[in-house]
């Protein structure tokens, strides 16, 4: 007689709370922790990872790069945009040329150009021909002024002009007319916009208000890259989303006037740099930014519930999370103060969730299965710095050693990393200080001018140079990071898909169709986990081959 089976007996492993709570004493990070698999009824293509980046930003995947020189400038950020994900332009750079990278970015697919390049009926060619190579751009909206927001009298495009001899010639003479143009009726969404401009087969699309007065500028060309990457991350104008870091730990100057400058050339986010986030300083920089401009701020970095608490009450729209994980920190080994990965998310996520909060996990990812496990415990993105580093698109030239193909990487906090910078700021403090000597104009962002600080009394000043004044803080600088390199792995088109689609499949075999229903389930229990022994982490991975060669993508 067969007998039956009572519904408790078929539950297997932990739910996260039982894991966490009783882990005897010791932090539990990626390899010591596997997801026990669940029923599907689904396909992987059904699998949805749109997520939260920050309070107000989403991302159709969650995937960031690390705000750090080896790996996101200009060209990782936009990569990362176009991909779904988004790049956090580091800080180890001069003002100006942060905010250089976060223009490109922003115009790199313009979507609504708010602010575009106008002329007069009046001028001439030779105004226009000046104009495009000094922004790089075909076509150019005539109002009757020649300036931003007046009345739309034409536009006039590469094909008016292509063959002239004669420069002097007029736009008036030369451009389409308001008549004959395609518009827009101001205000427009960035999805309306485009279908207008595929019914009409233009290159331009001027948006104007009732009165006829320009508004905005959109074209053919983005309509194209949207095409080609159709999940790309957007803000509101249709202009890929960016974020950039500023230096925000205990010994650093809270630079508020530098996050204002990086708001205003269209940083949609503000990453909070510091290893260790929980310090009255950053608390202060986040209210203050708060209070200077509507940009979204993520905090950290943070491993505790307290920390996390802290950060949050003070108004962080995202947490940054992780204390020594990452593949060139040194921090636990330095100074013996940090926490195992899996443990920091967890703790950080339960707090994070009940004020509407996303967790970023900072660090120690080695495979696409750390991040599937980074996510399965609360983490709303994952932050890579080592598993990005090697891409086409991150800062840096290839070189051989061995046969093999590398790129450099290194810590912010690395030794040759603070050389480079204080070197920078040395350098840029140096043509500013020659730029007054001539009683030139000076770059507002340049170290010669005083800065907008919000906390200009730390007793940790930096001279003009940037570099720390050892007898004003009578601190030795410590470095808590490596220099090293990291393998090639070939273009992030090629790349980003492959670690989205092995997510997809991570979330498959635990049964779930979103990341939302991960979190659901991993807070209500049903979720289930187990840890691993030494030898199950053996087993787990390649094992009693003679040889093998692994192939991550074709």
């Amino acid at each position: 007689k067969m007998q039956t089976i009572d519904e408790s007996e078929l539950v297997d492993g932990y739910s996260a709370a039982e894991i966490f709570s009783n882990s005897e004493c010791q932090g539990i990070t990626f390899d010591d922790l596997i997801v026990l698999p669940d029923s599907i009824d689904f396909g992987v293509g059904e699998v949805e990872l749109n997520t939260k980046v920050t309070r107000n930003y989403s991302l159709n995947y969650p995937l960031c790069s690390t705000p750090m020189d080896t790996v996101t400038e200009s060209e990782m950020a936009i990569c990362m945009a176009l991909n779904g994900g988004i790049g956090f332009i580091h800080s180890n750079c001069t003002e100006e040329d942060q905010i250089a990278m976060v223009e490109k970015v922003k115009s790199y697919e313009n979507g609504f150009i708010m602010q575009p390049a106008v002329l007069s009926p009046y001028d001439n060619v030779r105004d226009l021909d000046i104009l495009r190579n000094a922004k790089k751009i075909s076509g150019v909206p005539v109002t009757i002024d020649g300036k931003m927001g007046s009345k739309l009298v034409g536009l006039i495009s590469n094909r008016d002009t292509d063959f002239l001899a004669d420069k002097s010639r007029t736009i008036a003479e030369l451009m389409t007319p308001i008549d004959k143009l395609v518009t827009g009726l101001y205000p427009l969404s960035i999805e309306e916009a485009n279908k207008i401009l595929k019914e009409s087969k233009k290159g331009y699309l001027p948006l104007i208000d009732i009165d006829g007065n320009l508004k905005a500028l959109t074209t053919r060309t983005d309509l194209k890259k949207q095409q080609a990457f159709p999940n790309s991350s957007k803000d509101s104008n249709g202009k890929l989303l960016v974020g950039a870091a500023v230096r925000a730990g205990f010994r650093d100057e809270m630079d508020l006037d530098r996050v204002i400058r990086l708001y205003e050339a269209g940083c949609n986010i503000i990453v909070l740099d510091a290893q260790n986030g929980d310090c009255d300083k950053q608390i202060r920089f986040i209210r203050a930014i708060k209070e200077a401009c509507p940009v979204d701020v993520i905090a950290g970095n943070v491993v505790t519930v307290s920390q996390a608490k802290l950060l949050l009450e003070a108004g962080a729209d995202g947490l940054r999370v992780g204390m020594g994980a990452g593949s060139i920190a040194t921090s636990q080994l330095v100074k013996a103060v940090g926490r195992a990965q899996l443990s920091s998310i967890y703790a950080c996520a339960r707090v994070a969730r009940k004020y509407g909060v996303p967790v970023i996990a900072d660090g120690g990812i080695k495979n696409t299965g750390c991040i599937i496990k980074a996510l399965s415990i609360g983490a709303s993105c994952v932050m890579m710095g080592a598993f990005l580093a090697g891409v086409d698109e991150s800062p840096g030239e290839y070189f051989f050693q061995n046969g093999i193909r590398l790129k450099h990487y290194r810590a912010n906090n690395s030794a040759a990393a603070i050389a480079d910078l204080n070197r920078a700021m040395r350098n840029a403090s140096l043509v500013s200080s020659d730029k007054e000597q001539r009683g030139g104009n000076f770059s507002p962002g340049s170290p010669s001018k005083s800065k907008l600080m919000y906390d200009p009394a730390s007793p940790n000043r930096r001279t003009r140079s940037g570099s720390l004044d050892l007898q004003q803080s009578r601190a030795v600088p410590v470095t808590s990071g490596v220099s090293g390199s990291v393998v090639d792995k070939g273009p992030l088109n090629r790349y980003f898909p492959y670690i989205c689609q092995s997510i997809r499949h991570g979330l498959q075999d635990m049964g779930t169709k979103s990341l939302s229903l991960v979190w659901e389930r991993l807070f209500n229990g049903q979720l289930r986990f187990e840890l691993r022994s030494p030898s199950a982490q053996r087993e787990g991975g390649i094992h009693d081959l003679h040889s093998f060669s692994q192939i991550l993508y074709a």
